[in-house]
């Protein structure tokens, strides 16, 4: 390990821990659909939310839809929930996603199952599409080591364009073009419970990595 990296964990980590309080404000719910919101986005790309115009620099985010998301999901752990953590935290970390919600969504999509294959044709841990696959230049997506580095590339994107983790996810499952069209989570019962079900996870598999 070179002797830089301390040091630059150290800056991705508390840059990541403004993102991890975006995506615990930003988790849907009918009644922060009918609040106000306000954002910021200070120099380092990193954005702050609050329910409060405490401060100039916030501006307020319109919320075009009420959201009404099934009934809490449960969290069952997982034999093989360990095996890849190393891997997750650093491929989320280099790519400015928590790793807690890498780890989530593996766990949502695949089980931790590496060699998984969908009745759609999605593969191994993050359940890439052939296409996606190929557009994220992942040639082998039974690899662990590429499937999740273009997962979690893929997420980021997800997050670069709808700004927020929440709209991420459910553009990572309805795809960012019925994202785009409900200007929000898509009105399915499948998406809607998928974004609910990866962010009980992740709640659960924060403190992991928050405590290293």
């Amino acid at each position: 390990m070179d002797a830089a990296y301390p040091a630059r964990r150290s800056r991705v980590s508390a840059a990541l821990c403004a993102l991890t309080l975006a995506l615990l404000s930003l988790a849907p719910s009918a009644s922060s659909a009918r609040g106000s919101l306000y954002k910021y986005v200070d120099k380092r790309g990193v954005a702050h939310f609050t329910n409060a115009q405490w401060d100039q620099r916030y501006s307020r985010v319109k919320l075009t839809q009420k959201i009404q998301l099934p009934d809490a999901i449960e969290f069952k752990p997982h034999e093989r929930a360990r095996a890849f953590d190393p891997m997750v935290e650093r491929v989320g970390l280099e790519h400015g996603v928590p790793p807690a919600l890498v780890k989530a969504v593996i766990h949502a999509e695949s089980a931790f199952n590496a060699r998984a294959v969908s009745h759609k044709g999605a593969m191994g841990l993050m359940q890439l599409m052939p296409a996606t696959a190929k557009s994220l230049g992942v040639s082998q997506p039974f690899n662990s080591e590429q499937n999740v580095d273009g997962g979690t590339r893929y997420l980021r994107e997800m997050r670069e364009r709808f700004g927020n983790w929440t709209m991420a996810l459910a553009a990572y499952n309805a795809g960012p073009e019925a994202v785009a069209k409900h200007r929000g989570i898509p009105p399915y019962r499948e998406t809607q419970k998928y974004v609910r079900r990866v962010l009980t996870y992740y709640r659960q598999y924060h403190p992991q990595f928050a405590a290293r």
